[in-house]
């Protein structure tokens, strides 16, 4: 067990939810645009339908903005698929388009640790290969069901290292029909700021958004006081080559002492010299306003656990916000449990519970390098990025004026 002092060097968790099964029996309304609250999102049940073996079929031609019931539309408008198969997740969000925010009608989430095994060797394994293909196959028919209009399916890390990862998704393609992007660092980065931006305080100067994946970790300076640019609300950013799974298969992630926990630490500050502006960054939030904004499950575990929920709901933890002193208490709590105390935990779970602490350090890095009061925490991100940037692209989702005069649909 690792026992932190204080919250100076307190660290963040590694996951927050159980995501074996999809995500079943409600439909969650993503206010993009403001009102955060969580408890001002209604939820109704989910439609039952029939399976339905087809692929989807995305248009070349925008839908009209007063389409009724036909094919690939809801009750208010046309049906919008994201798909993001990660180091360590598959995730589906299919959703329609609703005033300024959009409705979540269906999504799917499955742990597949595609990513297992790759930094040592280099390539995806018969393993995590099969994993990943059956949930692809179920977001297909997901897909399928619901006559989706339009599509983008993304593939990150994993597939971007691996020797085998274009065959991989050539074989996916080939017999789901699903056709997958194996998108760079920098729109990775884009589109967290996308699905993430929203939450920005609207008092801030600017923010670190972070994203803790299972392979890399995205950084992003949020600049909220220069004018509109080419590159949004986006002033800088890195993507760094290590995330919860690489790292605890570097260091271990059942048993981690304190000397252990401080290596993982330390190994994540040791690629900071990525970032180009990294000196600038810490400079500005010693002097400025900002806070963290941050999209992982590192810090929605953080939130489950400072709730202390009996079992994880994204309606209490999306736009949760966080003090430094919560940040550090809870943090203390996790890196101080036992592997068995960590599966034991709801809002842990034992799928995750040995990649947890390699989460604590990657957020205890990146908290020791540039400090800042406060966490906005982001039950939300590539899924909902690549939402908002088709349904933009599609002339939905007006935002705010201050998120569009500064350049957010800049973004898409």
């Amino acid at each position: 067990m690792i026992n932190l002092s204080d919250a100076a060097t307190a660290s963040g968790s590694g996951a927050a939810k159980a995501e074996s099964e999809p995500e079943r029996g409600l439909e969650l309304t993503e206010d993009l645009f403001g009102r955060n609250d969580p408890a001002e999102r209604g939820t109704v049940p989910t439609e039952n339908r029939a399976a339905h073996d087809g692929r989807a079929q995305p248009s070349s031609r925008p839908p009209s903005r007063h389409a009724g019931h036909r094919k690939g539309h809801g009750a208010h408008g046309p049906l919008y698929a994201a798909l993001d198969l990660g180091t360590n997740n598959c995730r589906l969000l299919i959703a329609e388009p609703r005033n300024e925010t959009f409705r979540v009608v269906d999504s799917f989430s499955r742990i597949v640790r595609l990513g297992e095994g790759v930094a040592q060797t280099g390539r995806l394994s018969e393993g995590a290969m099969s994993r990943a293909f059956a949930a692809l196959r179920i977001c297909r028919q997901k897909i399928g069901e619901r006559a989706v209009l339009r599509t983008r399916l993304i593939a990150t890390e994993a597939c971007r290292r691996a020797a085998n990862g274009q065959a991989f998704l050539a074989g996916v393609r080939a017999d789901l029909g699903l056709d997958l992007e194996i998108i760079d660092r920098r729109t990775e980065a884009s589109l967290a700021v996308a699905g993430c931006c929203a939450l920005l305080d609207p008092g801030t100067e600017g923010a670190v958004l972070f994203d803790i994946g299972g392979g890399s970790s995205e950084i992003v300076w949020l600049d909220c006081q220069r004018g509109p640019r080419r590159n949004g609300l986006m002033r800088a950013w890195v993507s760094l080559p290590v995330g919860v799974v690489t790292l605890a298969e570097r260091f271990g992630g059942v048993d981690v002492d304190a000397a252990i926990f401080e290596a993982m630490v330390g190994a994540v500050r040791a690629e900071f010299h990525r970032f180009r502006a990294r000196e600038a960054l810490r400079e500005a939030v010693s002097r400025r306003r900002f806070h963290f904004l941050g999209t992982s499950g590192t810090v929605t575990t953080l939130a489950g656990v400072h709730l202390d929920l009996p079992r994880y709901d994204r309606r209490h933890v999306d736009g949760l916000w966080m003090d430094d002193a919560d940040i550090g208490r809870m943090m203390a709590k996790i890196t101080a449990m036992s592997y068995e105390q960590r599966v034991s935990n709801p809002c842990i779970g034992r799928e995750r519970a040995d990649l947890v602490l390699a989460g604590c350090a990657i957020f205890e890095a990146i908290r020791r390098e540039w400090p800042c009061d406060r966490l906005r925490v982001a039950d939300r991100g590539l899924r909902e990025g690549i939402l908002v940037q088709m349904m933009r692209a599609d002339g939905f989702l007006r935002g705010p004026r201050r998120l569009r005069h500064e350049g957010a649909g800049a973004l898409a």
